[in-house]
């Protein structure tokens, strides 16, 4: 590996360089940074609520110190089931300060993956809001044993909304400001503050943040300090080399998911770390998007559904985009019709890259001037290093142009995963990162990804995992074999497809049944959105159940589709 030979060098523009030393840092220092530069500017707008940057830094302090009461420090895992919410920040900045380590859970999880998660992760104290039906999931969290201290920040305190719910039934759980109450309570006694607080290492486990596992059910990739703070460096020499980059100058519109690696880092940490302005909202709404870029927002990163149902709205050619110095659309490709009308309405070009949680998520991004590579996902992004294996051999480069597994290197990437000592093994070779990605670097540096090789299926910018949705149909008393595939569908790029053979004499099972039957088990956005019976399924020569027969069957149905 030698950054300095990178074939992408020529691809870079004047004043970078493929071989940068990445800074490093821990996560939280941002938020004091940002408040002794820009103490008075807005940091984060939701609902009727504003926090400027020097609130933000106070109340940030404010969460380290009762987390520290309540005993979480160095060592100490803290979940965070939120949606997007002012709560995930200061749940998330505080946590780290304290010295302890988030667990990212998904709201649109199910139960039974909830309680993996906080088992496999240790995470007993476990932070939620009353948004929708959270607070009362995590409720039944706490009588099941898994969580010893629930705290719940009130969501009525940022303004009333429709998305308010319950609380839960019991009194088993702290409000958020009751929390934070506790921590200064505790601080007056003993007269000990923020001060005490523990010395962060770069090496220090900042987040485990869950992606799909090989047994089905997902695993916590390792995330340190210098992981997250050397990505988001990575991002911002690169935009800054584009002249992208206007400190505390952007109003960010933020719908992509907190609990998401894309929008944690890409988003959330670059626009504090940068001095910007985060409009957070809950639920994404292509009206509501519209109206807060007419009112002003600078900069909008979405996923390829949001793209869709902008362009979906009745005169969005119409609205005023001169506000928009920057939009990006990342999570899964975006189809080329809704790239060339939100050029012809924004006139920006939404190139896009990639990047996964292993690699928190710097990897690849396409430069500003070659809209003409539109279809690749780019070259590496500065100081970080990627090649193409051999799929017999992983330790064996390939020449241009020739296809095999990206590898990825670089002070972003993960250790490995929590628990999984024989994953990660599997995961690393000649000291790079299987990517699990199938394709090839052309003679410029730029890299075309062709397959997965996992069956992973990309649904609306979320990783949705076949065998995890496989493990929960078996469940079915009827179901005697299944296999789930990713088909095309038109709103979210990808959508699962579920074949199954019934048991002998089984009544007829329909999607609706089924979809019921899986309610408690998968997220909405796992669930299948077709369902076909079959007398049997596709074996391989040694009888092992086989998807590639019915992914060429849908593939022939798509051409014949558009055909006609």
């Amino acid at each position: 590996m030698d950054l300095a030979s990178a074939p992408w060098k020529a691809i870079y523009p004047p004043g970078l360089a493929p071989d940068t030393t990445l800074a490093a840092w821990p996560v939280h220092t941002i938020v004091d940074r940002a408040a002794a530069r820009w103490p008075d500017k807005q940091a984060v707008c939701f609902r009727n609520a504003r926090l400027s940057f020097s609130a933000l830094s106070r109340e940030t302090d404010r969460a380290a110190r009762a987390f520290r009461a309540a005993g979480a420090g160095p060592g100490v895992k803290i979940a965070l089931l939120l949606p997007n919410t002012i709560y995930h920040l200061l749940a998330f900045f505080g946590a780290l300060k304290a010295g302890a380590t988030v667990v990212h859970l998904s709201p649109l999880d199910s139960r039974r993956v909830l309680c993996h998660k906080l088992a496999d992760s240790g995470a007993r104290l476990l932070v939620t809001t009353n948004i929708g039906e959270l607070a009362a999931r995590a409720g039944e969290l706490v009588a099941d044993g898994l969580v010893d201290l629930l705290v719940i920040g009130e969501d009525a305190k940022f303004g009333p909304s429709p998305l308010t719910g319950p609380l839960p039934e019991t009194n088993d759980f702290k409000t958020f400001d009751e929390f934070l109450d506790s921590g200064r309570q505790q601080a007056d006694s003993s007269s000990e503050g923020v001060e005490s607080l523990p010395e962060v290492e770069l090496g220090d486990l900042a987040l485990v943040q869950y992606t799909g596992g090989t047994t089905g059910m997902p695993k916590g990739a390792l995330l340190t300090h210098k992981n997250l703070s050397t990505a988001v460096e990575s991002y911002d020499l690169w935009f800054d080399a584009w002249g992208l980059m206007r400190p505390a100058q952007e109003r960010v519109l933020l719908f992509l998911p907190l609990f998401h690696i894309y929008a944690l880092t890409a988003v959330m940490l670059r626009s504090v770390k940068n001095g910007h302005t985060l409009l957070v909202h809950t639920r994404f709404d292509p009206l509501t998007a519209l109206d807060e870029i007419e009112a002003g927002a600078t900069s909008f990163p979405g996923v390829p559904t949001m793209w869709i149902a902008i362009c979906s709205t009745p005169g969005f050619e119409r609205r005023d985009f001169s506000s928009l110095h920057y939009c990006a659309s990342g999570g899964a490709p975006l189809p080329v019709e809704i790239a060339r009308r939100l050029k012809v309405a924004t006139g920006h070009d939404l190139l896009g890259g990639w990047g996964m949680t292993e690699t928190a998520p710097a990897g690849t991004n396409i430069p500003l001037d070659r809209p003409d590579k539109v279809g690749t996902i780019g070259v590496p992004l500065p100081g970080i290093w990627m090649d193409v294996v051999a799929l017999d051999g992983p330790e064996r480069v390939l020449r241009p142009g020739e296809t095999g597994e990206l590898r990825i290197f670089g002070p972003n990437v993960t250790a490995g995963y929590l628990n999984r000592p024989e994953e990660t093994a599997a995961a690393f070779a000649g000291g790079g990162f299987l990517t699990g990605d199938i394709g090839f670097m052309d003679a410029d540096g730029f890299f075309t990804i062709v397959d997965r090789k996992k069956d992973m299926i990309l649904s609306g910018g979320y990783n949705v995992y076949p065998q995890l949705i496989e493990q929960m149909i078996y469940e079915h008393p009827d179901v005697e074999e299944v296999l789930v595939i990713g088909v095309a569908d038109a709103y979210r790029g990808e959508a699962a497809k579920a074949f199954v053979k019934l048991r002998p004499g089984a009544p007829v099972l329909t999607l609706e049944d089924l979809r019921t039957f899986l309610k408690t088990r998968l997220g909405r956005h796992e669930m299948p959105s077709a369902l076909e019976l079959r007398d049997a399924l596709p074996r391989t020569p040694v009888g092992k159940l086989s998807k590639l027969e019915l992914k060429h069957e849908e593939a022939a149905r798509r051409e014949a589709a558009h055909a006609s």
